[in-house]
């Protein structure tokens, strides 16, 4: 069973062959209408669940539109509307669903309850986004990045702002891929030292800094992400910490002068990035959104073992 809980569960050749089958596919497309099927269609006949404990836009759009891309089909559940959202248990539901569809796709917030899912599952299961990690996500960031014609291998990638799920795939991703990551955080809010730790295991050079310059200084990516997570107690103080970590114009100048910006989305602009940044042509936030249906559907296929 291939489940995709985290990159390391793909490992870094997997990791290669979902960016190449991305671009491939995304170039075969044409100007083909978004709901329009693939000429081989792979997953025909194939049925997917979006599990959502978590509200989301991008993950919501780019699961179904690949999978109806592949051949495939959706149904949607929330959690407020499923029986999840009344009790019933992870185990139970992760049974009952591999008996009716191919796949699940999960989006919660503690990792350990898409681990739970993975486990009871007789199906793929996928990671949509958990407090630890978002593994879909970055498989789109990497495609973009290969897009906009730089390696992987000895790239320069600086993050800013909170230590959270996103830098840690993108930790993960490193290690894997071979390229090194400079950190610019406030004290208090570094990732979690597991993901520098596999990172650096792998061959990356990680830096951790309190200078956002610093971690600027001849960049090829800079990286950022809302710095206030919904529902979080602390958000005054944390905004106060993070002010100094904002990528604007001046942090941009002191990469390199062909490096791209990206942000997941939702952003705060005004916040963690200036708007003279977030709609420079440096920021490519929006093919990285879109990247997500084509990471997405490299994902699916590697789950399926139809990858390559």
């Amino acid at each position: 069973m291939q489940h995709f809980l985290d990159l390391s569960d793909a490992g870094a050749d997997a990791i290669a062959a979902m960016v190449a089958d991305a671009i491939d596919r995304k170039a075969a497309r044409g100007g083909a209408p978004k709901g329009q099927a693939d000429k081989d269609a792979p997953l025909a006949g194939h049925v997917l669940a979006l599990v959502f404990e978590k509200n989301s836009t991008r993950t919501r759009v780019s699961f179904d539109v690949a999978m109806r891309q592949l051949g495939g089909t959706v149904l949607i559940l929330e959690a407020g509307s499923s029986q999840l959202g009344r009790g019933e248990t992870i185990a139970d539901t992760a049974r009952v669903l591999s008996r009716m569809v191919d796949a699940i796709m999960l989006r919660t917030d503690d990792h350990a309850k898409i681990e739970e899912m993975a486990r009871h599952a007789t199906v793929p299961v996928i990671n949509g986004l958990t407090d630890r990690s978002h593994p879909c996500q970055i498989v789109a960031d990497l495609l973009t990045v290969v897009e906009h014609a730089k390696a992987l291998p000895g790239l320069e990638l600086a993050w800013f702002g909170d230590g959270n799920n996103v830098l840690h795939s993108i930790l993960e991703a490193a290690g894997l891929m071979k390229f090194n990551v400079r950190i610019a955080t406030p004290k208090g809010y570094e990732p979690e030292q597991e993901f520098v730790d596999m990172a650096r295991a792998g061959g990356a050079q990680v830096t951790l800094t309190s200078s956002a310059s610093e971690a600027a200084a001849g960049a090829d990516v800079l990286v950022t992400d809302t710095w206030i997570s919904m529902g979080q107690a602390d958000a005054d103080e944390k905004r106060r910490a993070m002010e100094p970590f904002q990528v604007n114009r001046t942090l941009m100048k002191m990469a390199k002068p062909d490096a791209v910006f990206l942000h997941c989305l939702p952003a705060h602009v005004g916040e963690e990035v200036s708007e003279e940044v977030f709609e420079s042509s440096q920021s490519v936030v929006f093919d990285e959104a879109e990247n997500r249906i084509h990471a997405q559907k490299s994902v699916l296929l590697w789950c399926f073992e139809q990858l390559g």
